[in-house]
């Protein structure tokens, strides 16, 4: 008997997994391409092309007054639909409507207060901050670090399928060596722990975890940051449980009220740790190619907005109030 074939989203999902796409940005496609076939009724995307296509993200930026990001976001979903699912490369322009990109400077500390918000926090917030700020991670990013990403020798973090799927070297500070130490020993214990019980296991990359069945109880493979409960796979229906990392919200909420403790009047999230790296990385002189390659931008451009908010930028900008 002839087995049925995959629904659409299976497929994506499939081919998402196949290529190692984050479990994030699995519901982001699905979610899109599912907003796309709905919005024409239902119809298949085969049937559909450019008009269609048009007419979806045109909605978008007119009616939903979506961000040009999410816009850009649910092309990219739907570009990925077509060639890498149905196998239909699109060879013509989209020409919608595009929705506006906002030309906004983004919210960088300086120094005293990010020492500041840093004193206020304690443990495993603290210590994933200091990352954020040391190595101009992004939070993702630093709670997706697993053991054998730090290199203490070197004094490096490998950054795994950061923004872009791509992979990238960063700093790690020399101030945290002891402290990052010290915690992997406690994770270690919790480790030894739980494979006493009979688990143990952190949920691999889909291609990983096929290849190497038994390679998600081994250290090198656990979460610098596990999650304090264990936890079903969403990827899988086998109902194991596995040991994921802590959740951006933990951190999120931590970052607040330390900001909010310290009287910072500016906004303070996790990210602006980021971009206050980036902009002290300038100050201090550092080349804007390897601020770029730190950060993992494709594009100087994206690095360059940096410059923007210096008291003192590359052209050496002086008021003339000062003068």
């Amino acid at each position: 008997m002839e087995s049925k074939p995959k629904k659409l989203l299976d497929q994506v999902r499939d081919k998402i997994r196949l290529k190692n796409y984050s479990y994030e940005t699995e519901k982001t496609y699905v979610d899109w391409i599912r907003r796309f076939i709905l919005f024409h009724d239902k119809r298949h995307p085969t049937e559909m092309g450019k008009v269609e296509i048009e007419a979806f993200l045109t909605h978008l930026a007119v009616e939903k007054n979506v961000a040009a990001s999410t816009q850009n976001q649910a092309l990219q979903a739907i570009l990925f639909l077509y060639r890498e699912v149905l196998e239909q490369p699109l060879a013509f322009n989209i020409q919608a409507m595009r929705a506006k990109r906002p030309q906004r400077l983004p919210t960088v500390l300086n120094k005293d207060e990010v020492n500041l918000v840093i004193a206020e926090l304690s443990g495993v917030p603290k210590l994933v901050v200091q990352l954020l700020y040391g190595g101009g991670l992004r939070v993702k990013e630093a709670l997706a670090l697993r053991v054998k990403d730090i290199d203490f020798k070197r004094q490096e973090i490998v950054v795994r399928a950061g923004k872009g799927n791509k992979d990238r070297v960063t700093v790690l500070p020399v101030t945290l060596i002891v402290p990052l130490q010290e915690h992997l020993r406690q994770v270690k214990r919790q480790h030894e722990r739980d494979l006493a019980r009979g688990e143990g296991r952190a949920p691999l990359p889909y291609a990983l975890a096929s290849k190497y069945p038994n390679a998600n109880r081994e250290w090198s493979w656990q979460f610098i940051f596990p999650s304090s409960t264990l936890s079903t796979d969403p990827r899988a229906d086998d109902g194991v449980l596995y040991r994921h990392h802590l959740h951006e919200s933990a951190v999120q909420r931590a970052v607040k009220a330390a900001g909010q403790r310290a009287k910072i009047t500016k906004p303070v999230s996790p990210h602006a740790f980021r971009h206050s790296f980036a902009t002290h990385m300038l100050e201090a002189g550092y080349d804007i190619r390897t601020v770029q390659e730190l950060l993992g931008h494709k594009d100087v451009k994206t690095t360059m907005i940096y410059a923007h908010v210096l008291n003192k930028g590359p052209l050496g900008v002086r008021s003339p109030l000062d003068g």
